[in-house]
């Protein structure tokens, strides 16, 4: 008889930025299928989602990886339901309007490694800082690279756990990085950055690290981290049309406030409309413009206005569930077809 462990991942209740919990299950001769996965259950008074009187929710599997970190393991990615079998209300993934997958996002994820003795990014000395932003940005060699070997065990396992990993590099600021995943269909693009968010975290623990998704860690002259989305439909991949693509983008004008509700916890401190950004209470867009809050990339005009737009306002630390729900129903509120 064999034994599976199988890591169930699922996020917490609390407001206004979500924690990752995970456990584990162990299964006898389980077949690597999502469909074998059972229903669990956690207490949810524990992660404000339930009261202590009736405190179970239930975890429902949606996504299996193998785990390449666990021999016989597999990561599950989990939905919280309510004990009926409903969603709660904490679950942002099942308010996505996109069965038919549609929508494809490519997320391009922000964050600081940080040294959990110094509490500072990887690079900065203690009671200081490193030299400005400028030679950090896809750097080579030690004086201005610092992290690369967990960056790239990170990768790794990310592959090896069969995300679709497109890409990393160095950003801007001492100790930060990027990663890039993309997916076809909105459920698995969040998903995908969930779990490699949890193989980020817990790589963390053999290293004395700890991950930083707070948009603006480092005050002053730094840029911040975010999240850009890139998304398209069948319309954007398709129309042709510049005056299509900029009757999408103006759809998102009128909704700002709804889009910033959900695009991540402080973004404000980050969204400032210096460091490549747009001012958090303004709306534009532009071609290959990255002080726009929506980029038009230059490959898209080229391609004759066929291919996708990028919402560059989405903190590090956002929920691309809800960043990606929200998006599409402001695209689909365009009544383009």
């Amino acid at each position: 008889m064999s034994k599976s462990k199988l890591e169930y991942i699922w996020l917490d209740g609390y407001k206004p930025t979500q924690n990752m919990r995970s456990k584990t299950k162990v299964e006898d001769n389980f077949s690597g299928k999502l469909e074998d996965c059972p229903t669990w259950s956690f207490d949810g008074s524990s992660t404000k989602q339930a009261s202590g009187g009736a405190s179970d929710c239930l975890l429902k599997p949606v996504a299996i990886y193998p785990d390449p970190a666990r021999e016989n393991g597999y990561l599950v990615m989990t939905e919280v339901l309510n004990a009926d079998g409903t969603p709660h209300e904490t679950n942002g993934r099942a308010t996505i309007e996109d069965d038919d997958n549609d929508f494809w996002f490519g997320f391009e994820q922000e964050y600081f490694i940080m040294d959990k003795d110094t509490q500072l990014p990887l690079g900065f000395p203690i009671g200081g800082y490193p030299g400005p932003q400028g030679m950090y940005y896809c750097s080579v060699g030690g004086r201005h690279t610092h992290g690369r070997s967990f960056v790239e065990e990170h990768a790794d396992l990310c592959i090896a756990a069969g995300l679709n990993f497109e890409g990393i590099n160095q950003e801007v600021a001492s100790g930060q990085w990027e990663y890039q995943l993309f997916a076809k269909g909105a459920k698995k693009a969040g998903d995908e950055i969930w779990v490699s968010r949890y193989l980020l975290d817990r790589l963390t623990e053999q290293y004395g690290y700890y991950i930083e998704y707070h948009p603006k860690p480092v005050k002053g002259d730094w840029n911040g981290s975010g999240m850009h989305a890139n998304f398209s439909n069948t319309v954007l991949r398709t129309c042709g049309s510049q005056e299509t693509y900029e009757k999408i983008c103006e759809a998102f004008r009128p909704v700002v406030d709804e889009h910033m509700a959900v695009y991540g916890e402080f973004n404000d401190e980050r969204l400032t409309g210096l460091h490549e950004t747009a001012h958090v209470s303004d709306f534009s867009y532009g071609i290959s413009d990255r002080g726009a809050s929506i980029r038009i990339p230059i490959i898209t005009v080229e391609k004759g206005w066929k291919g996708w737009l990028e919402d560059r306002r989405p903190a590090s630390n956002g929920d691309p569930y809800k960043i990606a729900g929200r998006i599409i129903k402001t695209v689909k509120s365009a009544n383009i077809s």
